[in-house]
């Protein structure tokens, strides 16, 4: 009784503590396997998110990217340039005064210088060339000036209408360039009143006022220069017979070398030679 009895109390603790051990082994794993689904459902929770954010990653668009620019480094400032000083203008010189004495001496150069005969046909007339003394003009180079336009192409010697010779001494005619003082004098010794204004043609030759030489005409468009062409061909033009002056042939025509053309062109153009460009000659009606 006392062994049986002792066996038999421990059997039943053994089994009491088996069925303790069953008892609690249920509670430690529903523990054991919330844990397990705890960090399952976390897990997945994560990998859930985890996937969709990719997926989000991959659908979105790449985002642009922008070149990263260097900045360019400011551009260097221009040299201001140096103003240039702005030249003092150089006053225009006054146009030289021409004073023409009204009066000289009354007494003549003869010019030093001959030439040879210039022209085509006709007679030849040799003639002198005088200026008057204390005016301001050279009698060699006057002389020289009255030879070229009496050899002008458009002039009387290139139309057979005379020949013309330069000479000292012997001369058929003599031309002369005076004050107006003394033109008036010896242009009034055969008939003709000259004003002070005019040239003229005398029993000795040509008289030519030094103020129509050195300063034209007011009526001629031309230059001094030119006018004196209008001069001599007009005065010569009476020594080799053509008497009486011409009239404007027509508005608008060049004027006759044998027209008074100081006194007027009435509609004509100024001209200073006897023939045209094409060689004709330019008349116009005689003046009675």
């Amino acid at each position: 009784m006392g062994k049986r009895g002792a066996g038999n109390r421990g059997r039943r603790r053994a089994q009491g503590r088996r069925r303790a051990r069953s008892r609690r082994r249920p509670v430690g794993r529903l523990l054991l396997l919330a844990v397990v689904l705890t960090g399952m459902t976390l897990g997945g929770g994560a990998a859930l998110a985890y996937w969709k954010d990719t997926r989000e990653a991959q659908a979105a668009p790449e985002p642009e990217r922008i070149p990263t620019q260097v900045p360019s480094p400011p551009p260097s400032p221009s040299p201001t340039p140096t103003p240039k000083p702005t030249p003092t203008p150089k006053p225009k010189p006054k146009p030289k005064k021409t004073t023409v004495p009204k009066s000289g001496q009354g007494t003549f150069t003869t010019a030093d210088s001959a030439g040879t005969p210039v022209g085509s046909g006709g007679t030849l007339r040799r003639y002198r060339v005088q200026v008057e003394d204390g005016v301001d003009i050279s009698a060699r180079e006057a002389a020289a000036e009255i030879e070229a336009i009496l050899a002008h192409p458009r002039g009387w010697a290139a139309h057979g209408r005379g020949r013309f010779q330069l000479v000292t001494e012997n001369a058929d005619f003599v031309i002369k360039i005076a004050t107006p003082d003394t033109a008036d004098r010896l242009c009034l010794a055969v008939g003709l009143n000259t004003h002070g204004e005019l040239n003229c043609e005398t029993t000795q030759g040509v008289v030519v006022n030094l103020k129509r030489w050195v300063l034209g005409s007011p009526t001629f468009s031309g230059s001094p220069a030119e006018y004196r062409h209008l001069i001599i061909n007009h005065e010569v033009g009476h020594e080799i017979g053509i008497r009486q002056h011409m009239s404007c042939p027509g508005v608008g025509k060049l004027a006759p070398v044998m027209m008074q053309q100081i006194k007027g062109l009435n509609g004509c153009r100024s001209n200073a030679y006897p023939y045209d460009e094409d060689g004709s000659y330019i008349t116009g009606p005689i003046v009675p």
